[in-house]
């Protein structure tokens, strides 16, 4: 089949489209910019590509698949409409091609990306072919997505609507077998009004799960535990039930009465070490020990922009990290604190996304950077007040351009592109 992709420089559709390229169709793609990396993806996997929604540029295909940046009045999506071509969300197309999989879906507000990339790391180490679509880019993996011959697939399962005529969550798409739920919070204030409405769609996924499947999940995570106490049936996993418990300051999980350390494990911080207990738990659904999953995990090295050192100028040390959320923020903020006790630590917070740009999460934003000595927030519409907060770009910078060689380590926190903020912050340390 002919599917040509709009939207296609976005993690999630580029990966779609290895996937669906690997299934045996001829896939294009559109999109209004590319930039790297996934245009250099998508150039190494031989995706013809064009630029601009222009509908005369837009190549015959038997299927359009239509991403959710796109929207009413992109002239592409208004041909398409008026010419009653057959289109379908990215999710939905994706769920079709999985349908006989054995799907491994990773959800939750937090920790989806950095848990499925250690599941499929597991998966591999132990010698299985196994398909995953995951957003973001792992160090240890060239491809954000690949099909796989295995019957198991994991893929990053989002909360977030599909499309713009497809309201409806991108997890209740795929269909899993095997469900994990890091934790659940109010996040995407553009599309949820309040927690309820995202407890609501983590029912409707539950509720999908097979009988003969299986939820991982953490028993003291009261969102969490609220909506599976809703109804749900197949076998629950408890992390901090009377099998399964973890202790987070020795960095040890005891199950069934045996007790495994992960603290020479690589990755740093709390949330870290839930990540990996959610992957080994969700590996030893489909039969690897949790020994071997700790084996295996020895050797996975995180993921780009997860607390990511970019560099070290003049002794200052620059992390970029994808943390957007207060509770995010808190957990990386912490977790640096723990490795340099003694350094002096600048954050930088972008309120990138709708939730935190509403101001929705006010009070916890303000708390959640109290492990380090200071931080520069960035917040384009206004919603906060203070001294260390900036309403344009150039105000901030100029402020860290004062401050930048005052301190040990800056960590960069924003879910937008952070080299407007590592570029400069590397010239001033330089000079």
């Amino acid at each position: 089949m002919r599917i040509h992709i709009l939207g296609v420089c976005g993690t999630f559709m580029a990966g779609l489209a290895q996937i669906l390229k690997e299934s045996g169709h001829e896939v294009s793609g559109s999109d209004a910019q590319f930039y790297s990396p996934m245009s250099d993806y998508l150039k190494e996997i031989n995706i013809n590509t064009v630029l601009g929604y222009e509908a005369a540029l837009l190549p015959d295909a038997e299927l359009y698949v239509i991403g959710n940046a796109l929207s009413r009045g992109n002239e592409s999506v208004e041909h398409i409409l008026s010419n009653n071509l057959p289109y379908k969300s990215g999710p939905e197309i994706l769920g079709q091609e999985l349908f006989n999989r054995n799907v491994f879906a990773i959800s939750g507000t937090h920790g989806k990306t950095s848990t499925a990339y250690m599941l499929t790391h597991i998966f591999n180490d132990q010698g299985r072919d196994i398909g995953y679509l995951v957003g973001g880019i792992a160090k240890n993996f060239d491809n954000p997505a690949r099909l796989g011959t295995h019957k198991s697939f994991v893929i990053e399962a989002d909360e977030y609507d599909s499309a713009f005529f497809d309201k409806r969550s991108k997890f209740i798409h795929y269909h899993p077998k095997n469900l994990v739920i890091n934790n659940i919070e109010f996040d995407h204030a553009d599309i949820f009004n309040d927690l309820s409405d995202v407890k609501k769609q983590f029912h409707h996924l539950v509720k999908i799960v097979p009988e003969s499947g299986n939820i991982v999940f953490f028993k003291d995570d009261k969102n969490t535990d609220e909506v599976l106490q809703k109804g749900s049936y197949c076998n629950l996993i408890g992390i901090n039930s009377e099998k399964i418990k973890i202790n987070i300051s020795e960095r040890e999980l005891v199950y069934e009465g045996n007790t495994y350390s992960l603290k020479e494990l690589p990755l740093i911080g709390e949330h870290n070490f839930k990540n990996y207990v959610c992957a080994i738990l969700a590996a030893q659904i489909d039969g690897i020990e949790i020994q071997d999953s700790i084996d295996s995990l020895h050797s996975f090295h995180g993921v780009k922009r997860r607390m990511d050192k970019v560099d070290e100028i003049n002794k200052t040390k620059i992390f970029d990290d994808f943390a957007h959320h207060p509770t995010a923020i808190d957990l990386s903020t912490k977790a640096i604190r723990n490795q340099n006790q003694n350094c002096k630590i600048l954050g930088i917070i972008e309120l990138g996304s709708n939730t935190m740009s509403s101001g929705y999460h006010k009070e916890s934003l303000l708390k959640s950077f109290d492990s380090i000595d200071n931080a520069l927030i960035l917040d384009l519409k206004e919603s906060y007040e203070g001294s260390n907060i900036f309403n344009s770009m150039n105000d901030l910078l100029a402020e860290l351009k004062n401050v930048a060689k005052d301190y040990d380590i800056i960590l960069i926190m924003t879910n937008k592109d952070s080299q407007k903020f590592i570029q400069p912050l590397k010239n001033y340390l330089e000079k």
